[in-house]
């Protein structure tokens, strides 16, 4: 009969007894329902980045065997007047070695608008390469001596990604 009363105040809350172990066992229920939820929200739900983070392709280049590209926040590119002489501004660098099984890394680099607008810098400083320099209205240029040599650039802020075609 002993364990009668425990259960009935276990199970009731007719004295108040282990109502403290009931609400307990609520809370698990609703953190373990609450994390399922969240773990099972559409993609759609994802919260995308502010419009400081959003990148876009501004310089792409094709050299043997390996493409480069350069990308620059939107922030940057559609300013009103767009990159501005002398402005250093943090983008990221792609080598594509797909053809030679390696992939495509994501490398961050500081991207420089020359003093007579001319040049585009990027400064590979990760690697301790030296800053390649490459025209406005594009050209040749080598980036690094391993894959980057010899890469044919089409013009900075171009969006067309067939610009050698």
């Amino acid at each position: 009969m002993k364990n009668d009363s425990f259960l009935k105040g276990t199970l009731s809350n007719q004295r108040g007894h282990a109502v403290g172990r009931r609400k307990n066992w609520l809370a698990s229920i609703g953190l373990v329902a609450a994390a399922v939820a969240r773990l099972s929200a559409p993609a759609s739900a994802v919260t995308l980045p502010n419009d400081k983070a959003w990148l876009i392709r501004m310089l792409a280049c094709i050299g043997e065997g390996a493409s480069m590209e350069v990308y620059l926040p939107q922030s940057v590119v559609f300013a009103k007047d767009g990159m501005r002489w002398g402005q250093t501004v943090a983008g990221y660098y792609t080598l594509d070695l797909t053809g030679a099984n390696k992939g495509k890394g994501l490398e961050p680099v500081r991207i420089t608008m020359s003093a007579d607008k001319k040049t585009v810098i990027v400064d590979q400083f990760t690697r301790d390469l030296p800053p390649t320099h490459i025209p406005v209205g594009g050209g040749t240029v080598d980036f690094d001596h391993r894959f980057g040599t010899g890469a044919k650039c089409g013009p900075f802020q171009a969006q067309d990604p067939n610009f050698g075609n």
